[in-house]
């Protein structure tokens, strides 16, 4: 009896320490199981602005280029690059003999078609329509003496004093002396037809646009400044050949500049006419010029190797800027500006079945939060719901594990 008792003490004490050692276990597995390390972020209040950069050229909004009008040699140039010029002042000349022999010939074939249309629409020359009446008065007597003929022999052919054949031969008489009659009041009042006319008009209307064309180029022998602005290329150099068509000089006001920029295809969409520009100029770091968009792209080109569209950027700062035109810049426009919203890193937000969501972390452990978002940049996106101003959100685990609802976690750098 005794000895049982001693067994059940001993099974009982078996017992108690096996339930003693589980607790433990337990217990020691509670407070030092391993937790999800995860990053977290505050949910806080800030201006959100989103930007696009891009590259682009500087450009004058109204630029003025100067091309050789003919194969010539350069005699003389007045400017220097950089040179800052008034309008009316001369900056190239060029050799222009070649230039003055074409005005004269354009203007002897100018006076040539006007006399020509002058004589047509007078029905000739002068010498012309003395001829013609001088014609027209022998015309008319030859009419009248073969008429007078014809009358004779008709009488005598009655009394059988001439024969039928004469009458004949004096009716053809007659009858060529009107024809010939006819064609001469025509030449004395009517020489040319309607064609003949038009066709002068045109020679005319050719030999006049020929010689203002004529005329056109040698102005252009003398290149003056249209504007006040600054010689920035150029390309002539005294003595030397210019072939025709070749640059000599461009020249503009350059405080009115823009920038052509140059957006990729997927961020065209973003811009509008009006946004903030900030514009960079290596050559000049730490300095930046202000600017608008002016025109958004119409069109995609081919850039390179991008699909891009062709904004303009209007320089509002331009005046005495020291922007250089066709130097290459930076853009930077502000393409979205929500003032004082609540924001977190966009990273916290998850897209789950189609609806965004972040994952509070309260009390150590992930909330599964739904959320209602606004406007982001590359980094912030907005919250409009679902999270209040500084409360913690994950960001992540830089395990690369899910974060799931109720997961207990530890905050890690």
């Amino acid at each position: 009896m005794v000895e049982q008792r001693k067994q059940k003490s001993r099974l009982w004490l078996w017992l108690g320490a096996v339930a003693l050692i589980v607790g433990v276990f337990f217990t020691a597995h509670y407070f030092l199981r391993e937790r999800l390390p995860v990053r977290e972020a505050q949910a806080v209040y800030q201006d959100l602005i989103k930007t696009s950069a891009t590259n682009g050229r500087v450009e004058p909004e109204k630029p003025y280029a100067f091309y050789s009008p003919l194969s010539t040699t350069v005699q003389a140039v007045y400017v220097h690059e950089g040179d800052q010029v008034r309008a009316g002042q001369l900056l190239i000349t060029l050799d222009n003999v070649e230039a003055r022999a074409k005005v004269a010939a354009a203007e002897t074939a100018v006076k040539s078609a006007q006399a020509g249309l002058e004589a047509i629409l007078h029905n000739g020359t002068q010498e012309q329509r003395l001829m013609a009446q001088e014609q027209l008065v022998r015309s008319r007597l030859a009419q009248k003496q073969a008429q007078s003929n014809l009358n004779a022999l008709v009488k005598l052919a009655a009394t059988g004093a001439a024969s039928p054949n004469e009458v004949a031969a004096a009716r053809q008489q007659v009858a060529e002396a009107e024809a010939s009659l006819h064609t001469a009041e025509q030449n004395a009042t009517d020489r040319y037809s309607p064609a003949a006319v038009a066709e002068a008009r045109a020679s005319l209307a050719d030999a006049e646009a020929n010689l203002a064309a004529a005329r056109q180029v040698l102005a252009q022998s003398s290149i003056r400044a249209p504007i006040s602005g600054t010689v920035y290329t150029l390309d002539a150099k005294p003595t030397e050949f210019a072939q025709a068509g070749s640059l000599l000089l461009k020249m503009a006001d350059l405080r009115q500049e823009r920038v052509r920029a140059y957006f990729d295809e997927p961020e065209i969409g973003g811009l509008a006419v009006g946004q903030k520009a900030v514009i960079k100029w290596d050559a000049k770091p730490g300095r930046t010029w202000q600017g608008h968009v002016e025109r958004t792209p119409i069109t995609v080109v081919t850039y390179g190797t991008r699909t891009v569209g062709e904004a303009l950027i209007r320089i509002d700062d331009a005046a005495n800027s020291g922007l250089l035109p066709d130097t290459n810049v930076t853009v930077t426009v502000t393409t979205a500006f929500a003032p004082h919203v609540l924001t977190v890193p966009r990273e916290a937000v998850y897209p789950e079945s189609g609806h965004p969501c972040v994952y509070r972390i309260v009390n150590n452990k992930l909330v599964r939060t739904p959320v209602t978002t606004g406007a982001f940049t590359l980094t912030e996106e907005q919250i409009l719901s679902g999270v209040h101003a500084g409360e913690w959100v994950a960001t992540g685990s830089p395990t690369g594990q899910p974060l799931v609802d109720g997961t207990e976690v530890r905050i890690v750098e």
